[in-house]
Parts: C-alpha cells; structure tokens; sequence
C-alpha cells in the first residue's frame, strides 16, 4: 500500500511540474524575447529565425533554422535546454549564466512567436 502511495505522489509531481512549466511560458514576454533575441541571436540565426544571420557564414557549423519542421517539432523544453545549454560541438552557446530563467523564456516565447511548435501526428 506504501508503495502505491509513493508512486501516486511522484506521478502527481510530475504532473504538477509539466503544468507549472506550461504555466511560466505563458507568462512569458515576447516582446522581451525579441530585444533578447535581437542581441544576442540575430547575428547568427538571422532576423527571419532563418539560419542566416550576418555572421553564420563565417561559422564553423550552420546556426538553426528555427523556421524548420526540424526545429518546430522539437519541444519548449528541448530548445529551453539548448538556449541554456548550448549545442556541444557547434558555434551555439550555453546562456544560462547570461540569461535568466525568466529571459530564456521569453526568448523561447519569441521564437514560438515566429515559429509555433509543431509536432509531428
């Protein structure tokens, strides 16, 4: 019976923090996200999200395109973690000693702004 109940309680956390996490990206700001985006994204993913910023050519890897099915199918959280992250092995840097968790959503809500998730059915 302990062990039900131990199990009930890590499901309804789960639960729980998925809801938060939905909760804190609606209240994000996009428009925030954009002067952010603008600062410190534009120089390689473009002002269209396209991949070609003026700096992309000059990179060792192609930045995203976040206009890609590719990068549209990929969840709030995947592309949460790659902002504070980074990609190993690619020019994208790691933000989460720059930016706050609010930023980073914000940011995301900017690039949802431009390039609505999209999962695949």
């Amino acid at each position: 019976m302990k062990w039900h109940l131990s199990v009930a309680i890590v499901l309804v956390l789960i639960f729980t923090g998925s809801w938060g996490i939905a909760q804190e990206l609606m209240a994000a700001n996009p428009k925030r996200g954009q002067a952010i985006y603008e600062q410190l994204c534009l120089r390689c993913h473009g002002a269209k999200l396209d991949g070609k910023g003026p700096e992309a050519q000059f990179l060792s890897s192609r930045p995203a395109d976040l206009q890609s099915l590719s990068s549209q199918i990929k969840s709030d959280w995947e592309l949460l973690i790659i902002i504070s992250h980074g990609v190993l092995f690619t020019p994208m840097h790691a933000y989460r000693d720059i930016l706050s968790e609010q930023e980073t959503r914000d940011v995301l809500s900017y690039i949802r702004m431009i390039a609505p998730f999209a999962p695949i059915s």
